[in-house]
């Protein structure tokens, strides 16, 4: 079987970018077997994703031609073997429904991701890593510690080569110093639909507020709290007899499966970053 290669890549817009790309890969022996693009009006833009196999040249040699290539087009890209799963650390408090979900499809072969560690400030789920046998950092933390453990928090995520940083509900703020080092490769989970209902208890203030929808919001990490671009969101129905225990139990399970679809469609290379916005091809 031929490897199989996804390239990704954004520049301003021009005539002849889909006929130029196809052409480059025509002329590696590059054949195709999915492809997307999209041109952002507002911003000049334009973005694409293909995937394509390619068996007359390795990944050094058709990164070597894509910075020649690229260059006068001003682009911006990323080569991936597909078969390459995305390395991963997840960030985890007290709450394990997120960690839990993603840990299973993982190992049921539903995300492309290597989970290669687990770091959380509290012990709760130490035995739910050792089950799957991934290891487990406890790093407690205080505001007089926070800058050495995320100077320890970091050196496990580099030591580990993670492309991926997922907080799976890690309910400690990021300073800025980490949110820089980890932009675009990091993805919080927000437990409401963002931007209502921001803070500490969500379902407490959507219970008192009456509301007919409840939410979830996967986005990259960002120096701005919770303003990051956002990847994936959904709701879940609720109406009057629901007590706040429902909406809690609503609401993890949506968080779950949009941290699980967010988490899916950036290994799989199908998030483009567009400022404060993401391109996303389904």
């Amino acid at each position: 079987m031929n490897p199989v290669y996804i390239l990704t890549l954004s520049c301003p817009d021009r005539l002849g970018l889909v006929h130029a790309v196809s052409g480059f890969l025509l002329e590696h022996a590059g054949n195709i077997e999915e492809a997307a693009q999209y041109n952002d009006e507002d911003t000049g833009l334009f973005f694409m994703r293909v995937q394509f196999a390619c068996a007359q040249a390795t990944h050094e040699e058709l990164s070597g031609h894509l910075s020649a290539f690229a260059q006068p087009f001003g682009m911006q890209w990323r080569l991936h073997a597909r078969a390459q799963p995305m390395r991963t650390v997840i960030l985890v408090s007290k709450e394990g429904h997120c960690l839990n979900d993603l840990l299973f499809r993982w190992k049921s072969g539903l995300l492309p991701i290597d989970i290669r560690a687990i770091i959380s400030n509290h012990r709760e789920f130490y035995q739910l890593a050792a089950s799957y046998n991934v290891p487990f950092h406890h790093l407690p933390i205080t505001a007089a510690t926070k800058a050495q453990v995320e100077a320890r928090q970091y050196e496990i995520i580099q030591a580990e080569a993670a492309e991926l940083v997922v907080l799976a509900r890690y309910m400690q703020v990021l300073s800025d110093d980490l949110c820089r080092k980890l932009s675009g490769a990091a993805i919080n989970i927000h437990h409401s639909f963002l931007p209502s209902f921001k803070g500490a208890k969500p379902y407490y203030q959507a219970h008192d507020r009456g509301v007919k929808l409840i939410g979830a919001t996967a986005h990259y990490v960002t120096a701005a709290l919770d303003e990051g671009p956002i990847i994936e969101q959904d709701v879940a129905r609720v109406d009057h007899s629901k007590t706040v225990e429902d909406l809690t139990a609503l609401g993890r399970d949506t968080e779950s499966q949009v941290l699980a679809r967010a988490v899916k469609w950036h290994s799989e290379h199908r998030v483009l970053i567009n400022g404060h916005k993401t391109v996303i091809f389904k």
